[in-house]
């Protein structure tokens, strides 16, 4: 965050937390107004979130406004195979991971890029393991391509570390997501992608940086998807719903321009425990609009 940024307190829960002074946090604390933000430019065209009511609900952490609304945003995941025995030793039960191939399962590494959302800007980078969906039977095979065809993942996280106060307190006491605070570095351009993320102390942890393949645009809600967070909020099993409605992306199968250096702080570590290896599928979103809900008893 730039240090010449003015900050004000605010409370969240029972934290005091500092966000930048005049934002969208200051201003609107988590129940915007419309069409005051419709008036930024930097928001883009807002109609989308105009079908989603924001309510007043209770939460962990006392009455909140939802769902969160990230009015634009970016971010690029590769997906990699992990052998199953690994995924395995990570994940908790009852949750199984999602077989891809033989022996294999998913792991998805993604660096996201929020620059105009309710929580004011931030980066985060998620580690998730892809499960199967609560209650799910039959063929692995089939429900993979149902996934995919449907655009609906369901994913365990195992470590989401952000790069604001703000984000870290809402993931912490919201919803109880493994975050912590570090240096992100996060830029996606119609050319290149390159992210990067510090260890605590300040050291290089990974880093990944591609050429950026031919983008598609798209109407509005043509290409929507949705990932479903599979957690434990105070020892019950909770999803989280996140819908995506992306204006600009692109995807490459087996992507061989991908470079992906893992200078050894703690989601280098991570994913080397996953085993996680060969990059099956790259996709990079230069424009979303994100909606994310809060956690829902299973």
């Amino acid at each position: 965050m730039k240090s010449n940024k003015q900050f004000t307190e605010v409370e969240f829960g029972q934290q005091k937390v500092s966000v930048p002074k005049g934002g969208y946090y200051d201003r609107f604390r988590m129940n915007p107004d419309l069409d005051e933000v419709a008036q930024d430019p930097a928001a883009g065209n807002i109609d989308f979130f105009r079908k989603i009511p924001k309510k007043r609900v209770e939460s962990r952490v006392g009455p909140v406004w939802a769902p969160n609304f990230y009015y634009r945003s970016s971010n690029v995941q590769v997906l990699m195979l992990a052998p199953l025995k690994l995924l395995k030793k990570k994940l908790p039960a009852p949750l199984e991971p999602l077989h891809a191939l033989p022996g294999y399962g998913l792991v998805a590494l993604t660096f996201f890029h929020y620059s105009v959302c309710d929580n004011d800007p931030y980066n985060e980078v998620s580690v998730a393991i892809v499960v199967r969906k609560p209650g799910a039977h039959g063929p692995h095979a089939l429900e993979l391509a149902n996934s995919i065809r449907q655009r609906h993942f369901y994913a365990h996280v195992l470590a989401l570390p952000v790069d604001t106060e703000i984000a870290r307190v809402r993931g912490v006491y919201g919803y109880q997501l493994p975050k912590w605070l570090t240096e992100i570095h996060v830029e996606i351009n119609a050319k290149q992608v390159n992210a990067s993320l510090t260890d605590t102390t300040g050291k290089p942890d990974l880093s990944l940086s591609t050429v950026t393949p031919p983008l598609k645009q798209v109407k509005s809600e043509s290409r929507m998807s949705q990932a479903t967070m599979l957690h434990q909020v105070d020892g019950k099993w909770h999803q989280t719903h996140v819908q995506s409605n992306p204006l600009s992306f692109t995807q490459k199968l087996l992507p061989r321009q991908v470079k992906l250096v893992r200078h050894g702080g703690p989601l280098s570590q991570l994913l080397d425990e996953l085993g996680a290896s060969r990059i099956l599928r790259l996709d990079v979103v230069e424009d979303a609009q994100v909606v994310l809900n809060l956690p829902q008893p299973l």
